[in-house]
């Protein structure tokens, strides 16, 4: 039989729509262990220095589930307050020589006594050397003048990890800031190409990490808006404010080229700074929930591990009173409560020898709601789903692969126990807004 062109209109046109919008199925994702991401939860804190309290650090860490601290030799916290706030809590360190540090013997004496105890994480490169310049075997570098001393300190600090017996198991981050070196010497590469012809010879070992200090509020991006940290956290030229990028791909200063967009994106990679002070708009209730959605967009775009400046208000300098988890006098903000509650809710100590495969979808997912899928080690599945909307909220629905017989729902903001429960379900239908939920199945 043959069927016009008028026909065929008429016939497809009767046709239930349902046929042509069809939901996506649910589709197999395989889980990332949740003590992974936890372990890449961390802070910076002078631990017992700079009017910190030892006994207050322990009590901060145990109480938001922190599980790394930045740190290095710039402080005055001694070897045995590493090793007791390590023996309290099982938190590591990254070890660095900070602000205009230079003593390599030094730094890898401390990271071995670190080793000994089993608390060393990481070495970093030096802080910010385009705000506080250095000067390393008598050439200055760093801030106006060459970075050729900045290159050199960095790339000695690798051969001498690599060379140790004891550290070169260890990583080693770069520099922070490398995107302002106003000469070519590579430092926006983990190791300098072959051919590239710069200030630094070809095939220069710098890191096995890339470092950044990207702070989802920066004055090169103002404001509140939607996506915030997840914008902060992409790697490429979506990234408005001081980040990945700018500081490996193209560097800021002086747009010397690195990586391409591609490479960035399984590029390793670190923070070891970001956050918020307290300001109009960003209340203390809001820079909580950006702090979680934080974490978890660093980690959902495979930044390796996140610190957040700071764990308690500096006292002893002006600008960063407000950025801490806790206040000068270890009064909680609600970025530490809220933090509790997440790592409580998460709570896994130890890794799934295999994670599984969750068959999953969200229909009609709007731009701003992301999701992570985690696996504890007592082999439940925690999605994690998250919306960064700085307005109003979002209505969603989780489908499953097949019907789940128990499922938990828990919101950080409001506690550690389930705000809902499901049984026998393969739906879940969420409100979000600018928070994580943790849906247990």
């Amino acid at each position: 039989m043959k069927f016009t062109i008028l026909q065929i209109g008429f016939i497809t046109a009767a046709l239930p729509l349902a046929l042509f919008f069809q939901a996506p199925k649910p589709a197999p994702v395989t889980a990332i262990s949740t003590n992974d991401f936890l372990n890449s939860i961390g802070v910076n804190s002078a631990i017992s220095s700079r009017g910190e309290s030892l006994d207050k650090t322990i009590a901060a860490i145990k109480y938001t589930g922190i599980r790394w601290i930045r740190s290095g030799y710039e402080g005055n916290a001694t070897d045995q307050d590493y090793q007791t706030l390590h023996r309290e809590t099982g938190i590591k360190f990254s070890y660095g020589l900070m602000s205009g540090g230079t003593d390599l013997k030094r730094l890898l004496a401390g990271g071995r006594m670190l080793a000994r105890a089993g608390a060393l994480l990481a070495f970093e490169g030096v802080n910010e050397p385009n705000n506080w310049p250095i000067d390393y075997k008598g050439e200055k570098g760093g801030k106006d003048l060459s970075w050729q001393a900045v290159a050199k300190l960095q790339s000695d600090l690798y051969k001498s990890v690599k060379a140790d017996a004891v550290l070169n198991k260890y990583p080693v981050w770069s520099i922070s800031e490398g995107g302002a070196q106003k000469d070519n010497v590579g430092l926006q590469y983990l190791q300098i190409p072959a051919g590239a012809g710069l200030t630094m010879p070809d095939d220069t070992r710098c890191a096995d990490y890339a470092t950044c200090h990207n702070y989802f509020l920066h004055p090169s991006h103002p404001g509140l808006y939607d996506n915030q940290t997840w914008n902060a956290a992409d790697p490429g030229l979506l990234c408005k404010v001081d980040g990945l990028y700018g500081n490996y791909g193209k560097t800021w200063r002086s747009k010397f080229k690195g990586y391409t967009e591609d490479q960035l994106k399984d590029l390793p990679k670190v923070t070891t700074e970001t956050g918020a002070t307290l300001d109009g708009a960003l209340t203390e209730e809001k820079q909580a929930r950006l702090y979680l959605n934080l974490y978890l967009a660093q980690f959902k775009l495979k930044w390796s591990y996140t610190s957040i400046y700071l764990l308690r208000d500096r006292s002893d300098e002006d600008g960063n009173q407000t950025f801490g988890f806790y206040q000068k006098d270890y009064t909680p903000r609600k970025a530490a409560v809220y933090l509790h509650n997440f790592t409580t809710i998460l709570a896994d100590k130890g890794a799934a020898k295999k994670t599984g495969i969750l068959a999953y979808t969200i229909p009609n997912c709007p731009e701003t709601v992301h999701d992570l899928l985690l696996q504890n080690s007592n082999g439940k599945f925690q999605l994690v789903i998250w919306d960064e909307k700085a307005n109003g909220s979002d209505e969603v629905k989780v489908t499953l692969g097949k019907k789940a017989v128990n499922v938990k729902v828990y919101d950080p903001i409001i506690g550690v126990d389930p705000v809902n429960t499901y049984k026998n379900s393969n739906e879940v239908t969420l409100t979000l807004n600018d928070h994580p939920v943790v849906i247990e199945l």
